[in-house]
């Protein structure tokens, strides 16, 4: 009995693993950093996990992470940050020694560690120089690469010749929030970023004019409502675009917590998209959404996707089934009517959005993860 024991205890100490986790954009909190939050979690409900990260800062992420994600990270540590350009090599190779794996999200960088490395991507890096002889023998040492979606999948394997693994990111519906009280609301959620060259990332501004070309055409009694995370520098940029809004049933939330946020989900209609809408996607892959969490949450609370065809969008709306994909301003506005026209068109397709958005779930994304740090 006594030998069973030791050889259970021995079984379940190798399984353990101290497991460190790097995000580079960890103070932006925006979707890769939930999938980044999401994987921490997971992987600490049987593992040691630590995020790197300036621990002096710790406690603004951590109240951050709850209010807007509603992700609670208290029961995971936070150590220096190995990865800082300030750290010398020595020193993060030293400190590397002390974990069993290291999972890193990409900017196109690999890091130089002594223990095992995932590297994660969140999209497309055609910047990058892949076939030099520094990142092809770096990328050797990788344990294991994962994407966030097929789209982003697409572009690495070509780019750094391997075989990634899609892991899609977690989305979970706040059910507490949900009630059948829908409004005449199309929604759009999204950071406001803008381009050098004046246009946002997620096309608020394109949508916006879009919504306006159709309440001068007759619509009414409808909203357009946005969502928007707003950074400093951006605000004046926020501005203008409620003022290109102005007079017009256009809404704006900014800067949500978790509660407001699935409160406007509960009550819209329809959701929109437009991430990636008049760009060189061929050139730029980047410019659209790498998958859509935005979209999944919007499809959990019931808001039927009329998004952008493009991306990961692609993988997440089945035309017809469960939502309708767009190419241009014409397709979004006449299948956008086709939905508030249709009541009981928009009520199937509202219930098969539910469905189709437990296809990404917390558990099934644990699930994935676990498997491939084995």
């Amino acid at each position: 009995m006594q030998e069973l024991q030791k050889l259970l205890e021995l079984s379940i100490s190798a399984s353990f693993m101290k497991i460190g986790i790097f995000d580079p954009y960890l103070d932006t909190l925006s979707g890769g950093e939930k999938y980044m939050l999401s994987a921490a979690l997971c992987l600490s409900q049987k593992h040691n996990v630590s995020l790197f990260w300036n621990i002096d800062k710790s406690g603004e992420i951590i109240h951050n992470a709850q209010r807007k994600f509603g992700i609670d990270l208290t029961r995971i540590q936070f150590k220096e940050n190995i990865f800082s350009s300030h750290v010398p090599l020595v020193i993060r190779l030293k400190e590397s020694l002390d974990y069993d794996l290291i999972v890193y999200l990409s900017d196109g960088s690999i890091p130089t560690v002594l223990t095992s490395l995932i590297l994660h991507f969140q999209t497309p890096i055609e910047w990058v120089n892949a076939t030099s002889i520094k990142s092809r023998i770096k990328i050797k040492r990788v344990k294991s690469i994962i994407c966030n979606s097929k789209f982003t999948k697409g572009y690495i394997d070509n780019k750094f010749s391997v075989k990634s693994n899609v892991v899609y990111p977690p989305v979970t519906v706040h059910t507490e929030f949900l009630k059948n009280n829908k409004e005449n609301v199309i929604l759009n959620v999204g950071r406001l970023g803008i381009k050098s060259a004046g246009s946002s990332y997620k096309k608020q501004e394109v949508l916006v004019e879009i919504f306006k070309d159709m309440v001068r055409k007759g619509l009414r009694n409808w909203v357009f409502r946005l969502v928007v995370s707003v950074n400093d520098q951006d605000m004046d940029e926020f501005i203008n675009l409620k003022n290109q809004a102005k007079d017009f049933p256009v809404a704006f939330i900014l800067n949500p917590d978790n509660k407001v946020l699935w409160e406007n989900y509960n009550l819209s209609k329809i959701y929109w998209h437009a991430a990636g809408f008049g760009e060189d996607l061929n050139k730029y892959p980047d410019r659209a959404e790498h998958f859509g969490i935005s979209t999944v949450e919007a499809m959990g609370a019931g808001a039927v996707p009329v998004v952008i065809n493009a991306g990961g969008q692609q993988e997440i709306v089945h035309e017809g089934l469960d939502g309708f994909l767009w190419n241009d301003e014409n397709e979004l506005i006449n299948k956008t009517m086709i939905l508030i026209k249709d009541e009981g068109l928009w009520e199937k397709l509202s219930s098969q959005s539910r469905i189709q958005s437990k296809l990404f779930s917390k558990d099934n994304f644990c699930r994935c993860l676990n498997s491939l740090i084995q």
